[in-house]
């Protein structure tokens, strides 16, 4: 498992910029090639269960945990077929919000190492191999 960010991220962004963050990361997956994936929930929806989720991840007080219990995260994407190639569509979006980190105070210090849990992190969720095929 990849190692969690650092909690000062949480300290500098806060709840609000982490939110406003993840909105914007789903704004981009609802215009994706994996966009049927997130279909099941509102846009309101998902952006505050992963917004809770990062809040807690990057610092914050566990928000997640106290609302939706434990993140449990590889066993709630198991209904998904998610490949390799999914998974970098996924992470594209992210990287191309995080070019944008002043949007939602994303402090640049931590930008590479953020990038590297989510890179990890995404590796984890990968759930379908296949050779031919790229769902």
């Amino acid at each position: 498992m990849a190692q969690r960010p650092s909690p000062e991220i949480y300290k500098i962004m806060g709840r609000q910029a982490i939110r406003i963050m993840i909105y914007e990361f789903y704004q981009q997956l609802h215009e994706s090639a994996i966009k049927d994936m997130f279909t099941r929930r509102s846009l309101d929806e998902s952006v505050d269960r992963s917004a809770a989720y990062f809040v807690w991840l990057l610092g914050g007080p566990p928000e997640y945990q106290r609302q939706y219990g434990g993140p449990k995260l590889r066993a709630r994407h198991l209904p998904f077929i998610i490949s390799e190639s999914s998974r970098r569509v996924w992470l594209t979006c992210f990287y191309n919000v995080l070019d944008h980190p002043q949007k939602f105070e994303f402090p640049q210090t931590y930008i590479a190492e953020f990038k590297q849990f989510l890179a990890t992190f995404s590796l984890w969720m990968v759930n379908y191999h296949h050779q031919n095929s790229n769902p």
